[in-house]
């Protein structure tokens, strides 16, 4: 039988971000702005939102940056000084953010980013596997183009926690904040459930092969290449403690169907936001690996405070 979309999702989501699967008995089942300096022309407004303080739509622009070739899509809603940037699941398009995009610039009248991964959105393909230093190199390369170097509060969903946690080991000195929205964090990536994830989705990768052309299966393909090498270097990432950061867990984890693999992620989140007095952990109640959608108000909630707790002078 062949593989619905949705089982297609399902499955990259796990490898990429752990997301939207239960694991039950040991079988994989599913749960039922500044102007651009790198020579591109910006295309036309894609969203509007209010500007802090006086009730004007402030127009989010689409800038295609290019970094080695090719070409990404961030969207700058532009404001004032500092920037806030945030940064989808696997799988995800910038569109993941956009109920609420608008209420945070508003409410902080920050520069607000999303932007589209590689493959994904109105990005190019990068062919071969997917790399979380690549990845990294494409946020700091847009980043840098859009005139952004410095004093930004990173939020990330998911795998994009594996960009957050190798972006901050690198170059702490851009980051101000973060928040970390049910993310991938080194912790959960040992010895013991590496080989659990790998085997959870073998099946599903292999069936993927049989049609690589499809863009759901270059993904999945892209993110199954050496994933259990790739989350063994990430496991020896550290969160540098001068970039202060919020940690928010799903009550339901991606592992809603599995008591161990649920109690990992828990216990990963609860011991990195014990590493260092600026980190907090929060609990998001009822919900599953899906906060951002779920309950974008404690999305929210987190990420102003965050903001105001590092520009107090600037938080409305």
């Amino acid at each position: 039988m062949s593989r619905t979309l949705r089982e297609q999702r399902f499955t990259y989501r796990v490898l990429s971000s752990l997301a939207l699967l239960t694991l039950t008995a040991g079988a994989l089942t599913a749960c039922g702005d500044h102007d651009s300096a790198s020579g591109h022309p910006a295309s036309s407004s894609v969203t509007s939102s209010a500007s802090a303080g006086n009730g004007r739509a402030a127009a989010a622009k689409l800038h295609m940056v290019d970094n080695g070739g090719h070409r990404l899509a961030f969207h700058v809603t532009r404001g004032n000084g500092s920037t806030i940037v945030l940064d989808s699941g696997g799988g995800e398009s910038s569109s993941q953010w956009k109920d609420i995009v608008p209420k945070l610039h508003a409410a902080t009248g920050a520069t607000v980013i999303t932007y589209d991964r590689a493959g994904l959105g109105k990005s190019d393909v990068v062919p071969g596997p997917w790399k979380v230093a690549s990845a990294v190199g494409d946020l700091k390369a847009g980043l840098r183009q859009l005139g952004v170097t410095h004093d930004v509060t990173l939020v990330s969903h998911s795998q994009a926690g594996e960009i957050a946690n190798h972006l901050a080991e690198d170059d702490p000195a851009m980051l101000s904040g973060a928040v970390l929205v049910d993310a991938n964090l080194p912790q959960f990536f040992t010895d013991e459930e590496i080989p659990r994830l790998v085997a959870a989705t073998r099946q599903e990768v292999d069936e993927a092969k049989k049609d690589p052309g499809k863009p759901e299966n270059r993904q999945l393909i892209a993110t199954a290449e050496g994933f259990a090498a790739a989350h063994r270097a990430f496991h020896r990432v550290t969160w540098p403690d001068s970039v202060p950061v919020t940690v928010m867990v799903s009550e339901k984890t991606p592992f809603d169907g599995s008591p161990e693999d649920a109690q990992r992620w828990r216990d990963a989140a609860a011991s990195f936001a014990r590493e260092a007095p600026n980190r907090t952990l929060v609990t998001a109640r009822g919900t599953s690996h899906e906060v951002p959608t779920e309950r974008p108000d404690l999305v929210l909630k987190a990420i102003e405070a965050m903001f105001a707790a590092q520009h107090p002078q600037d938080a409305t």
